[in-house]
């Protein structure tokens, strides 16, 4: 299969790689220079997107992150961009289209249980931003529309973590929180592109909700930082289960982030 890849980073490379060593033929949009050799790379504004040239294309991921997190940000980086990649696609008779979305579609924010059946009730104009998105892409593209929503991508680093051990002395309420490994996040992607049916949307998330405060505190522990002193007078967050991600037969390979992040602090 001839397969693009609209933004390329991290996840979008991981991905890639893969597909690569399968055979595929891959061509990668962004707007920096890369230096991929199994790639085709073309330095393109999205907004401005020419596929003209290529071959046919079978197949697309859509992996955009805004340089901000404004509503501004989310709003050019996410609902701008959808007419002009549509339009420029429309030479080409794709199969499937993969649109990275997020959890924040979902609203919920006062500890209650998510999953792919969960109505979406976005809660900030962000997430309403991205719903927007997705609402465009499945109306251009009904049936081979699939949106991933992704919960806390982990990974790559602990700065964050690192940072907030240090400075978190006291917690206030019960913060429900999730995450996906990148690796497992970029495998899932990968084996959606081989199955013959997909759902219309996946949420990718390790289905094991954490409070908060418990791995912030772990994080004290391994960096010998004062325990951060709990004393909740509210929840928050929300417990998100990947339903159909599980149903699909697809194995996470990250099943104990504790143990991924103790070998992030060894690096």
């Amino acid at each position: 299969m001839h397969i693009l890849f609209i933004g390329y980073g991290k996840t979008s490379k991981r991905i890639a790689k893969q597909l690569f060593a399968q055979g595929h033929q891959i061509t990668a949009i962004s707007t920096t220079n890369k230096t991929d050799t199994e790639i085709c790379h073309l330095q393109q504004d999205v907004k401005a997107l020419d596929l003209n040239a290529l071959k046919p294309i079978d197949l697309a991921y859509v992996l955009l992150s805004p340089k901000e997190s404004s509503i501004e940000g989310y709003r050019q980086t996410y609902v701008d961009t959808v007419a002009p990649i549509v339009k420029a696609l429309q030479m080409h008779t794709i199969k499937r289209i993969f649109i990275v979305s997020s959890t924040r579609v979902y609203g919920a924010d006062e500890g209650q249980e998510v999953s792919d059946l969960t109505h979406l009730q976005p809660n900030d104009e962000q997430g309403k931003l991205l719903q927007k998105m997705e609402q465009l892409y499945q109306s251009a593209y009904p049936k081979e529309a699939t949106i991933i929503r992704p919960s806390g991508i982990y990974g790559e680093s602990v700065a964050r973590m690192i940072a907030l051990a240090n400075k978190t002395t006291s917690y206030s309420k019960c913060h429900w929180s999730n995450r996906i490994h990148i690796d497992d996040l970029a495998s899932f992607l990968v084996f959606l592109a081989t199955k013959e049916c997909v759902e219309s949307s996946y949420i990718v998330s390790n289905s094991k909700p954490y409070p908060l405060h418990e791995v912030i505190q772990w994080f004290q522990k391994q960096l010998n930082l004062p325990l951060l002193k709990y004393e909740p007078n509210h929840v928050s967050g929300k417990k998100i289960y990947a339903t159909a991600l599980q149903a699909s037969g697809f194995k996470l390979s990250h099943q104990d982030f504790f143990q991924d992040y103790e070998h992030l602090l060894k690096k």
